[in-house]
């Protein structure tokens, strides 16, 4: 590394964030190689690389404003900004999915109130339904057939009955088919707003669901789980490593394509 040029490492940054496949995370960890990198990864010219591919509007709204401040801080001015931009979204989107999860528990409940007030309506039209037709074969029975065998109670329902027992029945039967149908309504309805509400729920796991803060935490006197988390971890760092040595190499063998230097030693 320290047979190259300054200008080496700096065209092959260039190349690397013009081309996206340098971030900002890339460069930050480059600069914590070495002091060298650390000073060429400091440089405006990158930072500005990044500012107009990162935040292309913010740019050209304000073309000079690398003038008073350096532009590696304008950059971590606007991340932080856009970060905070997106932490709000998020946290409306997840409201936004709370109330919706609410909603339908509302609306669930409302369906259920409405699926037992009807079943309770069909099983009293169904009971004034069946004493009816009671009363119809007990005033059959009083007027055709022997009337002895009509006693106590049937003599009664029929004396007191002062509305027409077949259109009562009718009125009934309509009655009880539409109640029918209504809880067929209702039994559709409570499964798609179930389903609905059980979507949501989903979604709102989702959106809350956070890879670092919902893991399990598992105490150091495990030492079997401590070591698994040292490997992970480990194994997270040199991926890191491989992918940042696999991007420099890449600039390396682009600037060997298609660039010629010459080195003074």
């Amino acid at each position: 590394m320290g047979g190259v040029p300054d200008e080496l490492w700096r065209q092959i940054l260039e190349m690397g964030i013009q081309n996206s496949k340098l971030s900002y995370k890339d460069l930050c960890c480059i600069s914590i190689s070495c002091r060298r990198l650390h000073r060429l990864s400091s440089e405006d010219s990158l930072w500005l690389l990044l500012l107009s591919s990162d935040f292309p509007s913010a740019n050209q709204l304000n073309p000079n404003n690398s003038t008073s401040a350096s532009a590696k801080s304008t950059y971590k001015i606007k991340f932080d900004r856009e970060k905070a931009r997106k932490v709000a979204a998020h946290r409306r989107a997840v409201l936004r999915k709370e109330s919706e999860v609410l909603e339908f528990e509302r609306k669930i409940r409302e369906i259920e109130s409405g699926l037992r007030q009807e079943t309770e309506k069909m099983r009293a039209t169904a009971a004034e339904l069946s004493n009816l037709h009671k009363a119809r074969q007990a005033y059959v029975a009083l007027n055709v057939w022997q009337p002895e065998v009509i006693r106590g109670r049937q003599k009664q329902i029929v004396e007191q009955s002062a509305v027409p027992v077949e259109s009562r029945v009718h009125s009934l039967e309509m009655e009880l088919k539409l109640c029918r149908q209504r809880i067929s309504g209702f039994d559709k309805a409570y499964i798609d707003g179930k389903w609905k509400l059980e979507m949501a729920m989903e979604q709102l796991a989702s959106l809350k669901y956070h890879p670092l803060r919902d893991q399990k935490v598992i105490s150091h006197g495990d030492k079997e789980g401590y070591k698994k988390r040292r490997k992970l971890k480990t194994s997270h760092i040199y991926d890191a490593v491989a992918i940042l040595l696999s991007k420099i190499l890449w600039g390396l063998r682009l600037v060997a394509t298609f660039g010629s230097f010459n080195f003074e030693v």
